[in-house]
């Protein structure tokens, strides 16, 4: 049996640990089936070939895709250049790719899209996201509410639809909050892993990181757990069990 490969990119053993252990609950999967990479830590080899894994989960990260060259710190370079060298074989052969926030950055701009900071950035919290009519027949979204809550919080987003891309969530701050690309390329704007103890925990990690004014932190919290989030995690659930 196949694993699934994850990858992130969050430089914080905290947050990268507890996100890690988000997508084996809302996958779930156990630590024998995937393969864990720390991008801030390891390499991919040059000659990686996405086909030994089920499938490739992105996760998020401080980076923006959008940012220039000159100002992005190395290891964010480093880190986005890894996952763009992969996207040509998993986009060719349409093989799994679920890209949870960076990632769908990751995948616009790869297929050529406009990912900016110009319109549609996020507050970190809930967010209502209702569903497409593209999105009733598709495997990972069919049957879901048509109207239900996800965590978000993003300084850029995908400004409109990228080529060759089927639209399957929106939102009324965020147009794009889903996408699949072939029939088994998908990215999410929101983190489909979170519930509302995961983004109490990034708050509190990421609370000095810009995202928000950290007097805002505790209100934040509040916010989150005031929320209702189930359909997110049913999404990263069945993305494991149709490649799994």
């Amino acid at each position: 049996m196949k694993r699934f490969l994850i990858l992130q990119l969050r430089p914080e053993s905290d947050a990268a640990d507890d996100e890690f252990a988000a997508i084996l609950n809302k996958c779930a999967l156990d630590t024998a089936r995937v393969h864990r990479v720390r991008l801030d830590r390891e390499t991919l080899p040059s000659t990686l070939d996405v086909s030994i894994y089920a499938g490739v989960i992105v996760g998020g990260g401080p980076g923006c895709v959008s940012d220039p060259a000159e100002t992005k710190s190395d290891l964010d370079a480093r880190t986005e250049a890894q996952i763009l060298a992969l996207m040509p074989q998993i986009i060719a052969r349409d093989h799994p790719f679920m890209g949870c926030c960076y990632g769908l950055g990751i995948l616009a701009h790869h297929l050529g899209g406009e990912v900016s900071k110009a319109r549609y950035g996020e507050a970190v919290g809930p967010t209502d996201c209702r569903l497409t009519p593209e999105a009733q027949s598709d495997p990972l979204t069919a049957g879901l509410d048509n109207n239900f809550q996800a965590f978000v919080g993003h300084k850029e987003a995908v400004q409109a639809l990228p080529p060759g891309c089927v639209h399957l969530l929106a939102s009324d701050p965020c147009p794009i909050q889903m996408i699949r690309y072939g029939q088994n390329v998908y990215a999410t704007q929101f983190h489909p892993e979170a519930d509302a103890g995961d983004f109490e925990r990034r708050i509190r990690i990421y609370r000095n990181h810009g995202y928000f004014p950290p007097e805002q932190a505790d209100a934040l919290i509040e916010l989150c757990h005031a929320a209702t989030v189930t359909e997110p995690g049913e999404i990263l659930r069945r993305f494991a069990a149709r490649y799994g």
